[in-house]
């Protein structure tokens, strides 16, 4: 059974293989920070931070923290060689301008349709939705990273019960049990993770799933 720390690895690892040479990528607060250290050497990526620059590189070591560089989720961050800095109305335009290529963040809920609940104030699960709205319905695809359920509580539902943040703007959901596309006709499970088997998957998961592994 794998620890959280290597269940967020593990989703992060498998995200970073969805991206492609030249490809733009805006990474969500949270375990879609994590991407930024699995990226493959071979192909050149630009991470963009909605809080205002692209360049964004992995986690700092001790002897490359510069405090006064952080990601949208205030975390300590490196910029590579090339990187560049702009204000906040630059950023969203790069964003709702339909620049960025592809959007991974996190989610509370997915459902069937693709619809995304990633917010919400009462109760502060998160303390609000940033820039969600604009990243999912900007980006020209939409990955959702994150765990299959929360403390056993199912996350990819038949319909969201939650605020939504967006409507059918899901392409594809990666968790650690397995990667699932989002389809006109349903959500298709298209790969497995080992550790777990067919039953767990379908068991954890309340929307139906259609298998087509790959």
């Amino acid at each position: 059974m794998m620890d959280k720390e290597q269940i967020q690895n593990y989703i992060a690892k498998r995200v970073a293989k969805e991206l492609k040479d030249g490809d733009i990528v805006n990474l969500g607060i949270g375990l879609p920070t994590r991407v930024a250290n699995f990226l493959p050497d071979d192909i050149d990526i630009t991470l963009q931070s909605e809080n205002g620059f692209t360049g964004l590189g992995p986690t700092p070591q001790n002897d490359e923290i510069d405090e006064t560089i952080v990601n949208a989720g205030g975390q300590l961050v490196t910029v590579l060689p090339g990187g560049c800095f702009f204000d906040s109305a630059t950023s969203f335009g790069i964003i709702r301008g339909g620049h960025v290529d592809i959007s991974v963040l996190g989610a509370l809920q997915v459902d069937e349709k693709g619809n995304i609940a990633n917010y919400l104030i009462p109760g502060k699960m998160v303390p609000g939705m940033g820039g969600a709205m604009d990243l999912v319905t900007g980006a020209k695809k939409v990955i959702v990273a994150m765990e299959h359920t929360s403390k056993g509580v199912i996350k990819i539902l038949k319909q969201c019960s939650l605020p939504l943040t967006a409507v059918n703007a899901v392409d594809l959901i990666i968790t650690e049990m397995g990667v699932i596309e989002v389809t006109t006709s349903g959500l298709s499970l298209i790969e497995i993770n080992p550790e777990y088997s067919l039953n767990e998957i379908i068991t954890a998961t309340e929307a139906e799933l259609h298998i087509n592994l790959i």
